[in-house]
């Protein structure tokens, strides 16, 4: 797909509708807290796999002074970030997962479903730094409600998963009277008949969801009140209840986005803006493109053999496996347990890490992070930038493919959206790895109200000069968003690649335990793939690895010359902007 070069303001997400219905905010003069809110609810009615107001996400904010907020004009710039991750809800326990036998209870049905945020972190952007009113941009997504739309290859290929599941052995071994008793398909009913057709959903059979507009009716007319009270709230408790969670009123009625200081590093001399925790990729990726800058002799080396040399793949890879084990060992929700940012990101232990880096041979997975260790896909992302030069960076997620699969429903039906199944970030059971594969600390087991760690990765990079945002970057894929993300990231600012070729060219993906070299299909083909086991990387092959959004300006240097978005051709979107 050939680079397309937009003069003033662009959106990138990861479907073309919602590109679209972004890029129509920005043409009436709405900022890009206005259009990503557009964006956002428009991807809840035409991702229901991904995300949704069934979920939450982060939001990464960079506005120049002068830029019109609600408030007015700003008269400094604003760096700000939104955490709106789900919570855990007020009963839930630490031995909540240990006492049940269902294995899928963390990631299936009720039990895994937490407070969900989305609502909320999109009202709360919209009313602190947005200019337009909620109606204008929800009313987009609701038309989409109404009207349906036709799946594509990303929907049908990724709905196999969960008709596989569905279509299982059904479940039967789960006391308590527990729905899971019933087979998966009737359980399950709406995701399984709406969703995936009964398992013949194909690219272009029509999706039809027209029931979330009732729900977006009520956010537009209602406001907060609409989702988080009265008959959604209602209906999403008493789901949730009768499929084994424990939600109540009060933890929807009690949840509040907070906003939170950007994490900031440092790549190719540029500052880095990128989530806090409980995000784990914002420091993932600060801790990696930092590890690079020390090791400027190695990465100069890698630079000269080629992008995706193996030589480049090897320095990039060993670093991951520094920041990832760290991640596993003391990331966790700051509001709850003590995480030392200010050391995982400080100069010398930066310097310590990257300095066992070694061009000839792998750290072993038992030396990567340098602390000692203590005791004890769904997700979607979209880019904007509009006019005046303001950015919203933006990952959002329901977990896993279509949630919890769980879509609530009240006396008039079902109400057209997958609750999330976030609960599974946290370490449900100790000593067994989440869905993705990861380890956790205990520091990151679940407690009432807290937020569970997380791999999304919005993130915005500012122009050498220091004023304006030049790169925005982030992606889906689980822990994959952190390499994909990273990966795109410095194709643009070390390769100078155009964004179009940034999120088209292969990746690889460590994420330290379990210590194998992921590698997408092109890689794992050719004779990298060699060279790299030979260096002692246990090399296996995944595809894809993560589908990023990115937007870049022409000039890194100033943030000049217009604006170069792309979407992810492994997921399908496409930009739009004017």
């Amino acid at each position: 797909m050939a680079q397309k070069t937009f003069p003033h303001a662009c959106v990138a997400a990861d479907h073309a509708l919602a590109s679209a219905i972004g890029a129509s905010v920005l043409r009436e003069g709405g900022n890009a807290v206005d259009a990503a809110v557009a964006t956002s609810f428009a991807l809840s009615v035409c991702r229901p796999y991904s995300c949704g107001i069934g979920g939450g996400g982060f939001m990464v904010i960079a506005m120049p002074p002068g830029a019109r907020t609600r408030s007015g004009l700003l008269r400094e710039h604003l760096r700000t970030t939104i955490d709106y991750r789900e919570t855990a809800p007020r009963a839930l326990t630490r031995t909540f997962f240990e006492g049940n036998p269902d294995p899928d209870a963390p990631t299936h049905g009720g039990a895994s479903v937490g407070v969900p945020g989305h609502v909320a972190g999109m009202l709360h952007a919209l009313d602190r730094f947005g200019t337009m009113s909620l109606g204008r941009v929800i009313q987009p997504a609701i038309d989409l409600a109404r009207q349906g739309f036709a799946a594509d290859d990303h929907y049908a290929k990724n709905s196999q998963e969960v008709i596989e599941w569905l279509s299982g052995t059904p479940i039967d071994a789960i006391p308590h009277g527990h729905a899971a008793r019933r087979p998966r398909v009737d359980r399950f009913e709406y995701t399984w008949r709406r969703y995936v057709h009964a398992g013949a959903v194909a690219p272009g059979t029509p999706v039809d969801n027209h029931e979330q507009a009732r729900v977006l009716e009520l956010v537009r007319d209602r406001g907060r009140a609409g989702f988080y009270e009265g008959p959604v709230a209602r209906a999403i408790v008493e789901s949730v209840r009768a499929d084994g969670g424990v939600l109540d009123l009060a933890d929807l009625a009690g949840f509040v986005p907070v906003e939170r200081a950007p994490l900031v590093g440092r790549c190719a001399g540029m500052k880095s803006l990128s989530m806090a925790p409980p995000s784990s990729g914002g420091i993932v990726l600060a801790q990696v493109l930092m590890m690079l800058e020390r090791r400027g002799d190695l990465l100069s080396r890698a630079k000269a053999a080629g992008h995706n040399s193996p030589e480049y793949l090897h320095l990039v890879c060993e670093a991951m496996k520094h920041a990832f084990a760290d991640r596993a060992r003391w990331l966790g929700d700051t509001d709850f347990v003590d995480v030392p940012l200010a050391e995982l990101m400080s100069a010398a232990r930066i310097a310590r890490a990257a300095d066992t880096i070694r061009a000839d041979g792998v750290i072993r997975t038992a030396d990567a992070g340098v602390l000692p260790p203590p005791e004890d896909h769904g997700t979607s992302h979209l880019c904007v930038v509009d006019e005046a030069g303001g950015a919203v960076a933006c990952t959002e997620t329901i977990n896993l493919i279509f949630g919890s699969l769980l879509v609530p429903s009240d006396d008039a039906g079902p109400l057209g959206f997958c609750l999330n199944n976030t609960l599974d970030d946290f370490v449900t059971r100790p000593g067994v790895p989440n869905a993705f594969g990861l380890s956790h600390a205990r520091r990151n087991a679940p407690d009432p109200g807290k937020r569970p760690l997380s791999s999304m990765t919005p993130t915005i990079l500012l122009s050498r000069d220091g004023e304006r945002p030049a790169v925005l970057a982030g992606a889906s894929g689980g822990p994959r968003i952190i390499s994909a993300t990273i990966q795109s990231i410095l194709n643009m600012v070390a390769f100078d690649m155009d964004a179009v070729a940034a999120v088209a060219a292969p990746r690889a993906h460590h994420q330290w335990d379990p210590d194998t070299l992921q590698l997408e299909d092109a890689l794992f083909a050719s004779p990298v793939a060699e060279r790299l086991r030979s260096l002692g990387h246990t090399v296996t092959r995944r595809e894809p690895i993560g589908n990023a959004q990115v937007i870049r300006a022409a000039a890194l240097a100033d943030a000049s010359g217009g604006w170069l978005p792309a979407s992810d051709p492994r997921k399908g979107g496409a930009p739009d902007g004017h």
